[in-house]
């Protein structure tokens, strides 16, 4: 399950208990998050994996105050975690990043990361070079493509389905790195537009965006089938609980192939 947690934006104390209550409605194996807060030792994504008695990686933050940060909830253990700083609109290492997890599986160490690229309406080209970096990340961590576990990568892309950066990932248009792609969950199994940026959702009232389908989660090809492929795929966070939509985000749910 991927879910942007839109921070401490608009009612944020209200917003967390609809939050939980999502997330234990669907209980994901494994949780990929931004938007994550911190303060101190607290953050959101440690009381997510409280709730589930699960693991929690964060990326860092060297601001000062409250921190932002992507995060990677399991229920099995966590082992080797790394994150990476992607480029900014200059080229020089911007604020974006992507988190990626070693989860102790009952199949072995497999691969999952989180990220959310920038966010801006006319960024296109910043997250193209983004998209890059991401493969880059994904050729290191997969290992023998032919044999091994796929990396499964969630997150706010900020672009959608038909976008230049989403089409190279997807093989739609030339890929920035040889041999490698990302399979659309919601391209193979899901119903319907898929929109997690929605009119539906009161946060959106004032939005000059339209509705988009901007949140993925992705497993990398080429992968030894079946292992990895999407069996199922919906929405989460969609409706108020008790009157209080969640986020401004709609979560994306998937179950995956197992070996």
């Amino acid at each position: 399950m991927t879910w942007n947690l839109w921070w401490r934006f608009g009612p944020w104390e209200e917003r967390q208990p609809a939050i939980d209550a999502v997330v234990l409605d669907e209980r994901p194996d494994v949780l990929l998050l931004q938007e994550v807060w911190s303060d101190g030792d607290a953050s959101s994504a440690a009381r997510l994996a409280g709730l589930l008695g699960g693991h929690v990686a964060l990326t860092t933050d060297r601001r000062s105050g409250m921190g932002f940060h992507n995060a990677v909830v399991s229920r099995w253990p966590i082992g080797r975690v790394e994150e990476r700083t992607l480029s900014g609109a200059d080229g020089r290492p911007g604020h974006r990043k992507v988190l990626l997890a070693d989860v102790e599986t009952p199949w072995g160490a497999w691969c999952f990361g989180s990220t959310h690229l920038d966010y801006q309406f006319d960024q296109s080209a910043t997250r193209q070079v983004q998209i890059g970096e991401v493969l880059d990340v994904v050729i290191e961590r997969r290992g023998d493509p032919a044999h091994d576990l796929p990396v499964v990568i969630g997150g706010d892309f900020n672009a959608v389905p038909d976008s230049d950066e989403i089409r190279m990932a997807t093989g739609r248009a030339a890929p920035p790195r040889a041999g490698v792609l990302l399979s659309d969950c919601w391209e193979h199994v899901g119903t319907g537009d898929g929109c997690t940026w929605r009119r539906d959702n009161p946060y959106q009232v004032d939005t000059a965006w339209p509705q988009r389908r901007l949140d993925y989660v992705f497993v990398s090809w080429p992968r030894p089938k079946p292992i990895g492929n999407p069996v199922a795929a919906w929405l989460a966070g969609v409706d108020a609980v008790d009157s209080t939509v969640p986020s401004d985000h709609a979560a994306v749910v998937v179950e995956l192939q197992t070996p």
